[in-house]
């Protein structure tokens, strides 16, 4: 089963897209998509893993996120992809790869074996921002989650640590 888990910034969707891994029974990898590059997001990285269990393990995807998934898919294995928003950042000044990587990620999901759950930041609900890189930064978050939503299986958003189902088509 594939799951898309949104919601706002410390809404609890890291959690809900935790507990719905451990839930499978099955091995958990934890794709990591954030760039560690200043030092409170190495803390907010740092908290996240500390509560983890040990024994799932933490891969760092990087831009080529959906290699990353198709290495690490199998039956048996629930991947957790966090965070979708953090992985479109690291093309903010390179917009043009993008489309390239996006392509890569939707076409592969339909066929993957295991279960996926992937968490982003609904970041769209606000005003529409005054210049360039934010408008293409919210627009293109907001493609990314309808086209993932189209070929999820389950979609859930998460507010203030409480989950919302939006789309269950078990």
């Amino acid at each position: 089963m594939h799951t898309l888990v949104l919601g706002a910034i410390k809404s609890g969707k890291s959690r809900y897209a935790e507990t719905l891994a451990a839930a499978t029974g099955d091995e958990v990898v934890y794709l990591a998509t954030a760039d560690p590059g200043d030092a409170g997001m190495r803390e907010r990285i740092a908290r996240h893993r500390a509560r983890r269990p040990a024994h799932w393990y933490t891969r760092e995807t990087g831009e080529s996120l959906a290699a990353a998934i198709d290495a690490e898919a199998a039956a048996g294995r629930c991947l957790i992809v966090d965070c979708l928003t953090l992985w479109l950042v690291r093309f903010l000044e390179r917009p043009d790869a993008w489309a390239a990587e996006r392509s890569a990620l939707l076409e592969l999901l339909p066929a993957l074996p295991g279960s996926v759950v992937m968490v982003s930041n609904e970041v769209g609900g606000g005003v529409i921002p005054a210049d360039p890189i934010s408008r293409w930064f919210v627009d293109e978050g907001g493609r990314l989650h309808q086209a993932l939503a189209a070929c999820c299986q389950r979609v859930v958003l998460v507010t203030a640590g409480l989950p919302l189902t939006l789309k269950d088509d078990l």
